[in-house]
């Protein structure tokens, strides 16, 4: 099978992820099955983003993902590429992706993202 188009990285342990990364999974299931996509759990492989320089609290705090060439998005960026090939919410991808609004978006999911990481932190989901 030819290497995913996109892999995401992400951690089951936070109740909010996994849910957000369920829901993916299943409007994404056909290209999951054609192995465009694969998503995977940080908690059974800690080390898999370490040569790149990610630390698996990285992971924990944000989505990390690696696309086909071996390139590596974090963040929002990842949430980016998610929708974009998310079948219907391509025009999410173009509106949260573009230009103009990429900041915004990043900046936006930064600081939720160090919300949901210190909550989970507090509620021990490691």
């Amino acid at each position: 099978m030819p290497k995913p188009l996109l892999t995401v990285w992400y951690n089951t342990r936070c109740p909010v992820c996994d849910a957000g990364i369920s829901r993916q999974k299943r409007r994404l299931i056909e290209a999951i099955k054609a192995g465009r996509i694969e998503f995977r759990d940080i908690n059974s492989e800690p080390a898999a983003l370490a040569g790149y320089g990610v630390l698996l609290e990285d992971i924990r705090r944000r989505l990390h993902a690696t696309d086909a060439g071996g390139r590596l998005l974090v963040g929002a960026d990842v949430a980016v590429a998610v929708l974009r090939t998310t079948p219907g919410e391509g025009w999410l991808a173009t509106l949260f992706g573009n230009p103009v609004i990429l900041p915004l978006t990043r900046l936006a999911y930064d600081r939720f993202a160090d919300l949901l990481y210190a909550w989970n932190r507090r509620k021990g989901r490691w």
